[in-house]
């Protein structure tokens, strides 16, 4: 009975946010002028991913996502249409789910299968890779679906130039809204040589679900 009871104030806590908070507190966020690590993820083709496969890039779009968040699904086909775009230009959007799978609650839906279906049904362009551990999610200090963490390529190494929010317009439902383009800005003045003038934003999105130790995996 205790051992029961122990678990349900696991899912308890996890439902209401605050152990998830705690956790991301203690983890740093990559900033603009850091170095960011590479990684070697696998794709939902079940191959594996690194940005040393991109030997003719200048940069990468590395944009944390999910299947499930309202935000996430919001700027879907505008990632799709991002990485259409720049890919032929050297900077590939690569994706990231960093969500720990679970069959427990509202993570079922982040599981490695559900991935390889979301990747399929939408038609993805791009890479989309289990981070199983939240390694490399942990690293960059992703908060939040999406958070999108510009680099650029520097020899062997990549430095974030940009991390935030894709755009302006998180629901992409104003209309009126003079849409700021924070990504696209970014690379045009990195093409240009020109200094990025907006270099940070708030990343707009649900919170990434931290796993506590393997709990959640």
């Amino acid at each position: 009975m205790k051992k029961i009871f122990t678990i349900l104030s696991c899912f308890v806590f996890l439902a209401c946010g605050s152990p998830n908070e705690t956790a991301s507190a203690q983890i740093k966020t990559l900033v603009p002028g850091d170095n960011a690590p590479s990684f070697n993820l696998k794709n939902v083709d079940g191959k594996m991913i690194s940005p040393e496969d991109y030997p003719d890039a200048k940069g990468f779009i590395v944009v944390f996502t999910c299947n499930t968040c309202p935000n996430a699904i919001e700027y879907e086909d505008r990632l799709i249409a991002l990485g259409k775009k720049y890919n032929s230009k050297g900077y590939p959007v690569i994706a990231i789910n960093p969500n720990p799978p679970s069959p427990f609650l509202v993570f079922s839906g982040e599981t490695f299968s559900k991935m390889q279906k979301k990747a399929k049904t939408k038609g993805f362009s791009f890479p989309y890779l289990f981070d199983k551990g939240q390694i490399v999610t942990n690293q960059y200090g992703a908060r939040a679906t999406p958070h999108i963490f510009l680099l650029k390529k520097e020899e062997s190494k990549y430095k974030v130039v940009y991390t935030g929010a894709l755009d302006n317009d998180a629901w992409g439902k104003n209309p009126e809204l003079e849409r700021a383009l924070y990504v696209e800005d970014a690379i045009a003045a990195l093409d240009s040589g020109e200094e990025i003038k907006v270099a940070s934003t708030k990343a707009i999105g649900c919170s990434v679900k931290r796993s506590f130790g393997g709990l959640l995996e």
